[in-house]
């Protein structure tokens, strides 16, 4: 069952009243006319909607539980996966997945943020909620990639890092550096995307890579709005002007040279033609990693550096 959002619901009501009609349908041929014309009605609505989403409607989109996430693209896009788990120091954090695997024939290393599709796997991945542990895991397959020279590949899809007292007792923000770094430092090409949330420094400790690409209706922020607009307005009901204040969305950061590339989705988002994006997003990285193969070590960290210590100029240039 299709779960819709709050600012789907007029397009709820017209698919409900079409799908009723649809069940009808084969009693009474101009039942099926309706049920078409409703169809077709919907659909435009669906269309109209998301030509022109608001910064807050696209965090909403960004967060939809039907969205594909982290597995699904490893399931679809990668064959020969096998996980490693466990940071050798403390404990295998679920809330960070990767391993070794091919894609379309080159090994490679995948990493990315798990949140789950249930309650269940949820409340086990922690909602993609990394601790120390999962950058530190991160950091171990990185370290992996670099020492058999496989590019790496970062999935991202999390609200942030998680800010519980255990996580602050064993180095979050520590961790969380050091995996920055270590993207810094990788001489392997390294491409990441942005399928979901890319939140605060949760995010860019996995995406500090060569290459970054956005999903069309995904968002990357320093902060969540909700998180923004208590800090700024003491009220976390003031998200949507905190959402607009942030700069948040793909096209946005595409201007301002955050990243490099959007990746358009089905109208309607992800989550309503989870295949068709998952193949998208799968000769996007393909591409990407390509454009950075046959570079040396050094031309690879050179390239990182000037993409990062650049960032921002191109926004405040305009």
């Amino acid at each position: 069952m299709t779960q819709y959002l709050d600012f789907e619901k007029q397009l709820a009501d017209l698919e409900g009243k079409a799908g009723e009609l649809r069940a009808m349908a084969e009693a009474d041929g101009d039942v099926a006319e309706q049920a078409k014309a409703l169809d077709d009605k919907a659909k435009a609505r669906l269309k109209q909607l998301y030509k022109a989403l608001s910064p807050w409607q696209k965090c909403q989109v960004a967060r939809h539980p039907e969205r594909p996430h982290c597995r699904d693209y490893v399931a679809e896009l990668f064959t020969e996966f096998t996980p490693l788990a466990g940071d050798r120091n403390f404990a295998d954090d679920h809330a960070v997945m990767g391993g070794l695997a091919r894609l379309e024939g080159r090994p490679v290393v995948v990493i990315g943020h798990e949140k789950g599709h249930d309650t269940k796997t949820r409340l086990e991945h922690n909602f993609g909620m990394a601790r120390p542990e999962g950058y530190r895991k991160a950091i171990r397959l990185m370290d992996l990639a670099d020492r058999f020279r496989l590019p790496v590949v970062t999935l991202i899809d999390t609200p942030g890092a998680y800010p519980g007292k255990g996580a602050e007792e064993r180095g979050q923000s520590e961790a969380i550096a050091r995996s920055t770094q270590k993207c810094l430092q990788l001489g392997v090409p390294m491409v990441s995307v942005v399928v979901g949330e890319g939140g605060s420094g949760g995010a860019v400790g996995l995406a500090t890579a060569n290459r970054v690409a956005m999903l069309e209706h995904s968002v990357y922020s320093v902060i969540s709005p909700e998180g923004c607009a208590s800090i700024l307005w003491k009220d976390s009901d003031k998200m949507r002007e905190a959402a607009e204040a942030l700069r948040l969305t793909a096209q946005d950061l595409r201007k301002l040279g955050v990243i490099d590339l959007i990746i358009p989705e089905p109208v309607g988002g992800a989550q309503r033609g989870p295949r068709e994006t998952i193949r998208k997003v799968g000769a996007e990285i393909v591409e990407m990693i390509g454009t950075l193969e046959g570079m040396e070590a050094t031309a690879l960290r050179a390239d990182r550096r000037e993409k990062y210590v650049a960032l921002g100029a191109k926004g405040l240039a305009s």
